[in-house]
């Protein structure tokens, strides 16, 4: 098999940082070589180095650019964390306030105290259905969230974290529409125009989405409990059913954000500073009460001890996205993760085709990112 070429740009100093992206594809950590992948970086805002390689289909016949955008899952929700904290911004909406106090319908069987800071932090206690539920009502917004306002907490909310896969996008971008008049979709649309990121992607873009190789085995989540199952395992834990052309098309924020690994390290730099291209997007005030560690603790959901902003995982403890504590940021299904380290002012994106089954740290992405600040 021919060399893959490495396209992009990369300065002579983070010449370190091609070699271990190069040796993701021949000699990658636990066999997990790339098919094709991308890394970008900004510092203070800045784009500093965007490498990409590879092949956009599993058959290698068509080659991964710089226009081929990638299914991101869960890291789209650093996306939808920023997007709340801009409602924030604006007064909209406010970290310490009850959701009910926007949301009346979300304040029933017990929920009437969560806060919006508890709901981005995942302690709401609704990581899933309760009762098994068809996969297809994932299409359905209305009836998801009837159903979830319906639903009592599965523990005491505020006492722990409990990742809240796939319901977050829902609970958050209903939260974020009622106050704000319009979906997560067409805000990132409208207020981060250029960007190539997608909350719902229209089939006019479909033919630019790379394939993916799923992984060879399941992530493992400890053990297995109701909470869990909900979350993850139930058969009808996540969408299915329809397709992929009408699961791209939908908007769900926390888990089918398409785009480009330069862009999710564009807008992850406003988590830096509060600024995006020149332009103040955030206060200070506004960065504190994003960024502030809101629980830290064994997840009810993910076997990890962690802690959690208001949308973003913090590196705390897990050093995921280097070696700076106050860095935040989110990981995705099979191993994409997007970070900003306002110690640095760094901020960076990784995104893959062949996915691995770490449900954070993917070993190649660790490479990089290591890679990255050593040669800082």
């Amino acid at each position: 098999m021919d060399p893959i070429e490495i396209h992009g740009v990369c300065p002579p100093n983070l010449s370190p940082v091609k070699d271990a992206f190069a040796a993701n594809f021949t000699d990658a950590p636990e066999g997990l070589n790339e098919l094709a992948a991308r890394f970008s970086v900004c510092i203070d805002g800045e784009p500093v180095l965007d490498l990409w390689g590879g092949y956009a289909d599993t058959a290698r016949t068509q080659p991964f650019t710089d226009r081929t955008l990638v299914p991101v899952f869960s890291t789209g929700k650093a996306v939808m964390g920023l997007l709340i904290a801009t409602a924030v911004e604006r007064g909209l909406l406010d970290y310490d306030t009850p959701v009910s106090a926007y949301w009346p319908a979300f304040g029933q069987a017990g929920k009437d105290r969560v806060t919006v800071g508890q709901l981005m932090s995942h302690q709401a206690g609704l990581p899933g259905f309760a009762t098994t539920v068809e996969p297809s009502i994932w299409f359905d917004r209305q009836a998801v969230l009837d159903g979830l306002c319906a639903q009592a907490p599965m523990w005491p909310p505020g006492t722990a974290s409990g990742y809240h896969p796939i319901t977050i996008g829902y609970l958050a971008g209903e939260l974020f529409r009622l106050v704000d008049g319009r979906t997560m979709g067409t805000a990132l649309r409208q207020d981060f125009p250029g960007l190539d990121l997608w909350i719902g992607l229209p089939e006019t873009e479909h033919g630019r989405v790379a394939q993916l190789r799923k992984p060879s085995a399941a992530p493992d989540l400890g053990v297995i409990d109701a909470i869990k199952t909900a979350a993850f395992l139930d058969r009808g834990s996540a969408p299915g059913g329809r397709g992929s052309t009408e699961w791209r098309m939908a908007e769900i924020p926390s888990a089918n954000l398409h785009g480009a690994a330069r862009d999710l390290a564009r807008i992850l730099a406003v988590l830096t500073d509060g600024a995006f291209e020149g332009r103040r997007l955030l206060s200070e005030a506004t960065l504190d009460a994003a960024r502030r560690q809101r629980i830290f603790g064994q997840d009810r959901v993910l076997p990890f001890v962690m802690g959690w902003a208001a949308g973003w995982t913090l590196n705390r403890d897990l050093n995921i996205f280097g070696p700076n504590a106050r860095a935040l940021g989110h990981c995705g299904w099979g191993g994409s993760c997007a970070f900003a380290d306002p110690t640095t002012g760094v901020s960076a994106a990784y995104v893959m085709t062949r996915q691995s089954p770490h449900l954070i740290g993917d070993p190649r992405a660790l490479r990089l990112i290591d890679a990255l600040y050593g040669a800082l």
